[in-house]
């Protein structure tokens, strides 16, 4: 019995560093539902940055998804010229839904996550209770000192003037208006406390002018992101190198890993062929098999010695009982 456990033990130890990454068995996605999906991003474990791993999803390859503490919310846009997702969220208002109270939880993010809200986004939160939240006017040294205005949310703002798609709707429906830019996501929970619903209002740039005069307001939410730039990762995507591999990790190890368009990974780039990248994979696996097979052996002596020592009756004082024996 000991010795098939042992042998199993065996079988196990040669077998997990043979065990591949599931990016090495297919290639990356590179899009979801129309979206691209690219690095640092990815919707495969084992594609993109660590950074950004288990972030996003793509349901039935028709909708992207990003997870957040507050809920999992459909992504309807990606740049990565100017790095960042549009995301909404369907307790928000918006011209096309008919306004209701909800009381939801606001779209937070995780900080620790290389995800940040943009500071293109304005939130207008409608009929609040006068009595818990400062609501009135922004007075003018507001823009040149904002740290000084951070507990009143502005009646005149622009945006309550001018909704996107609809901007008589507040007067039709008799609704209070008022603009704030909290400093982190619990402002929004407090001020969704006190108010019936929320929306987010992001400044889109077309491009056909100079900024800010380029901008125009969205319905959504901007959510920025870093791209971590690293030398192997311009090698892997290197077209000159070869046929261009997409940057990818180990999901065990989080190594980075080149993966290329033959379904194999390299440590570098795509240049050499698959028979090169093969051998190379090959060796790291040989190398992990040689290892692991030599602490077998050397399992497998330990458990000798210790049943030998087993075999072996110890007395002390002429006597063997358990308090004496080594085992």
């Amino acid at each position: 019995m000991e010795i098939h456990l042992h042998l199993h033990f065996l079988a196990i130890l040669v077998a997990v560093p043979m065990l591949g990454s599931p990016a090495a068995g297919g290639l990356c996605r590179d899009s979801c539902g129309g979206i691209p999906v690219r690095y640092p991003l990815s919707i495969d474990d084992g594609c993109g940055s660590p950074y950004y791993r288990n972030m996003l999803t793509c349901a039935d390859n028709a909708t992207l998804r990003l997870r957040t503490p507050s809920g999992t919310y459909p992504v309807v846009g990606a740049d990565y010229a100017d790095p960042h997702l549009v995301v909404t969220d369907p307790s928000m208002w918006t011209c096309e839904r008919p306004f209701t109270s909800v009381r939801a939880a606001p779209f937070s993010l995780d900080t620790s996550t290389r995800f940040s809200l943009s500071p293109r986004n304005d939130y207008l939160f409608f009929d609040c209770d006068e009595e818990r939240v400062i609501v009135e006017p922004r007075p003018a040294v507001c823009d040149r000192y904002p740290e000084r205005c951070d507990s009143t949310c502005d009646s005149a703002g622009y945006l309550c003037r001018n909704l996107p798609g609809c901007r008589g709707a507040l007067e039709e429906n008799n609704m209070s208006c008022c603009a704030y830019r909290p400093r982190a996501a619990e402002s929004l929970r407090l001020m969704l406390r006190h108010c019936e619903s929320y929306t987010s209002v992001y400044w889109r740039a077309v491009g056909d002018k100079f900024p800010p005069y380029d901008q125009v307001p969205a319905y959504g939410v901007r959510v920025d992101f870093e791209i971590p730039v690293t030398t192997r990762c311009l090698q892997c995507e290197d077209r000159r190198r070869g046929a261009g591999g997409t940057c990818g990790f180990d999901p065990v190890t989080r190594d980075f890993v080149c993966i290329c368009n033959d379904a194999r990974n390299s440590t570098t780039d795509c240049a050499d062929g698959p028979a090169s990248r093969y051998h190379s994979s090959a060796g790291v696996v040989a190398a992990s098999a040689v290892f692991s097979i030599s602490a077998a052996v050397g399992i497998t002596g330990l458990v000798w010695y210790i049943r030998k020592i087993k075999s072996t009756k110890v007395v002390t004082c002429g006597v063997q009982s358990n308090e004496n024996r080594f085992f």
